[in-house]
């Protein structure tokens, strides 16, 4: 049953309510009035338009306002940019019981089933982006136009740890297939939330038409007269229930499985729900969807889900401790010293997103120009693939160049360093750059590991040093750590803020400590794997243990993405400043002395196994760990280093340490980073005796 406005509101308080409001249009070719339904919650494109208890009920009663009409055919569209981006998940922290979580599920199916039953024709006019509940109403409609410059089109929901549940997962496999709705719901959400284009939605068939943006509405409008007078036929395929709806789910598990490990209780309830749309009851889906939806919301998973969401959404934008931002300096021009690949892949960043002039240099004139010629060469790649102008790849192009002078640097107000990684040569490299460079100069090290103090400590202007730490590959990760020093000023921090705000990244500021947040943890972690592996665990056990967390690659997959030499280094640097719990495994000396960088191989049929050579080098102790053993210890180390961290105050809170491990580790919302479920697991009580967070943050009210 539908819930009241008074119910909606004593249910949701704080709702940024979406109204919906109906007009009557009057068509070209149709004797009676499209009835057009418009949602928006006032606020302008930042703020895109969602759906809690009383924007259901205010869609409801423009539904009914509609039908009154008895107009030609019943329309819905969004706010200018914006159709709507699914439910107020703000909202859904506040549910405490199973009770209320059923009447949030089942007033969505209430409100959207009525344009999918609807006698008369519903459209959806998807005027820009449109996600999760959003397109669920758009499916729930008989007709679909979409915008050509939509920004986003997507089923986010399984990214979160939730899933589709206000019909899509019955809807999408019935429209498009369920092959199609697999891409969509699962591997797309499970890919870093992957979203669609306008064109790749009309070629999966989830609109009937894709119409210019300058006249959408009318041209919209225009299209459905057409379809109600029957001047347009709209197709709709037939749907394989048999063989290709198996395959299909066949591939939902291997997604689901390779990328949460059954980790995931939204992508579980996703695959079983997958399944029941084959009969294409909506009676019994959406009933199901109903049940599952409860069951889920009052998981402490969804919540982890939930609070990631929010740290992402909300926290990364405000980031914790960050001066105030009138105090940046201006930057017209910028430095990068090295021309290697990961300089290379700032380069290009810096001139994509700051649009200035960028200079690389480097020890040898080959080294330059190559530097300069991979620039250069993915700007050509972005022109060649549509995403810049010929006139646009031709004005980025001409502001990159390189020199061997840091003379070259003379005019610049940001210089980063990306060099090898040892702390004389960065010290012999800020000072050649102070030697050019105004004292305003911002000088900016993407040290992974070294102290940003000790890099400072020589130069007349230490307090313009910051820390600047990119992951890898530069473009995809969204994290930041901006590094503080003992000597850093405020405008030099303001100004790294801003600069990271520009290229679109996410900024957390880290005190001045060894390997700061990300590289601390997964040391910490790593070492504890490899410790067990050294005392006599086989690799294949120890690299299963930590599937309970549904990361997205097993430790010894991640050693070799990060590379040995790399990790070695590392947990070399971190065991010089705390001994006691980072140890240098002689192992993985002997593995990186022999030029060994993966411990697994793979035949052509994708079967993995030890590498043989690895199993010769590597000399085991006398006692193996079980799964369970190698997990807990695991997770107890990470725990106390977490718990050492937040006393140093490496971060402000744990919010920022799980922000962290989740921007620039990809470790999945589900986990909440990894706080969450170390007080769910019991292992923060087990090591400190208390959780790192209050009951009610991550996870549901007592």
């Amino acid at each position: 049953m539908m819930l009241t406005q008074e119910q909606a509101a004593k249910a949701f308080p704080d709702e940024v309510v979406t109204k919906a409001v109906t007009r009557l249009v009057r068509v070209a070719g149709l004797t009676r009035p499209v009835a057009l339904i418009t949602i928006d919650n006032g606020h302008d494109h930042t703020r895109p338009s969602t759906f809690g208890p009383q924007s259901l009920v205010s869609l409801n009663a423009a539904f009914d306002e509609a039908v009154a009409a008895e107009p030609a055919a019943i329309a819905v569209t969004g706010k200018p940019f914006i159709f709507a981006v699914g439910a107020d998940l703000s909202g859904v922290e506040q549910v405490a019981s199973r009770e209320s979580a059923v009447d949030i599920a089942q007033s969505g199916h209430d409100v959207f089933r009525r344009f999918t039953e609807s006698p008369v024709p519903t459209f959806a006019f998807v005027n820009g982006a449109v996600m999760g509940g959003g397109l669920e109403l758009a499916l729930s409609c008989h007709y679909r136009t979409l915008s050509d410059n939509t920004a986003a089109i997507a089923l986010p929901e399984v990214f979160l740890g939730l899933f589709p549940g206000w019909g899509g997962t019955q809807l999408l496999p019935n429209l498009i297939g369920p092959d199609a709705a697999v891409t969509v719901i699962f591997e797309n959400a499970l890919s870093q939330n992957r979203v669609l284009k306008p064109k790749q939605a009309a070629d999966l068939g989830i609109t009937d038409v894709l119409l210019g943006s300058a006249d959408f509405i009318e041209r919209s409008l225009a299209w459905a007269s057409d379809v109600v007078t029957g001047v347009v036929s709209v197709p709709r395929e037939e749907i394989d229930r048999g063989a290709g709806w198996d395959a299909a789910v066949e591939r939902a598990k291997g997604i689901v499985h390779g990328r949460t490990k059954g980790a995931s209780p939204g992508a579980l309830k996703a695959l079983e729900l997958l399944e029941l749309a084959r009969a294409n009851d909506l009676d019994a889906g959406y009933a199901a969807e109903t049940e599952a939806l409860a069951d889920v919301l009052m998981s402490d998973p969804l919540r982890a889900g939930l609070y990631s969401f929010n740290l992402v959404q909300k926290r990364a934008k405000r980031p914790a401790g960050a001066p105030d931002k009138a105090l940046a300096r201006p930057v017209t021009k910028v430095g990068v010293v090295g021309a290697g690949l990961m300089a290379s892949q700032m380069a290009l960043l810096f001139v994509r997103q700051l649009k200035v002039p960028v200079v690389l240099t480097d020890i040898d004139q080959a080294r330059v120009d190559k530097g300069v010629a991979y620039v250069h060469d993915e700007i050509d790649k972005l022109g060649a693939r549509g995403r810049l102008s010929p006139d646009g790849v031709n004005r980025l192009k001409a502001l990159v160049s390189g020199s061997l002078d840091k003379a070259a640097f003379a005019d610049a107000d940001f210089v980063i360093e990306a060099v090898f990684e040892e702390l004389g040569v960065k010290q012999q490299v800020f000072a050649e750059v102070e030697a050019h460079v105004s004292a305003e100069c911002v000088l900016a090290t993407n040290t992974s590991s070294l102290s940003i103090t000790e890099m400072a400590a020589g130069l007349a202007h230490p307090e313009r040093v910051v820390g600047f730490h990119f992951f890898n590959p530069v473009a995809v990760m969204p994290l930041l750590e901006i590094i503080r020093a003992e000597r850093t000023d405020d405008a030099a921090l303001a100004t790294a803020f801003a600069v990271g705000k520009a290229l679109r990244k996410s900024s957390v500021l880290v005190k001045d400590a060894p390997a700061f947040v990300v590289n601390r943890l997964l040391t910490r972690f790593m070492g504890e794997v490899v410790a067990a592996i050294d005392e006599g665990t086989p690799f294949e056990v120890a690299d299963r243990a930590t599937e309970p967390l549904g990361l997205p690659m097993s430790p010894l997959v991640l050693l070799q993405l990060v590379g040995a030499p790399v990790a070695l280094h590392v947990a070399e640097t971190m065991h010089r400043a705390y001994p006691d719990r980072f140890g240098v495994s002689e192992n993985m000396r002997r593995f990186v002395a022999a030029g060994k960088n993966a411990v697994w191989t793979w035949d052509s049929a994708g079967n993995q196994s030890v590498d043989p050579e690895v199993a010769e080098l590597w000399q085991f102790g006398p006692n193996p760990l079980t799964e369970q053993q190698v997990l807990d210890r695991v997770l107890d180390g990470v725990a106390q280093e977490i718990r050492i961290m937040l006393d140093e105050g490496v971060v402000a809170e744990a919010q920022d340490i799980d922000l962290c491990l989740i921007l620039g580790a990809g470790w999945p919302f589900w986990l909440g980073g990894i706080t969450p479920y170390l007080d769910r697991a019991g292992v923060s009580e087990r090591v400190h005796g208390k959780p790192f967070l209050a009951p009610g943050v991550a996870s549901v009210p007592a």
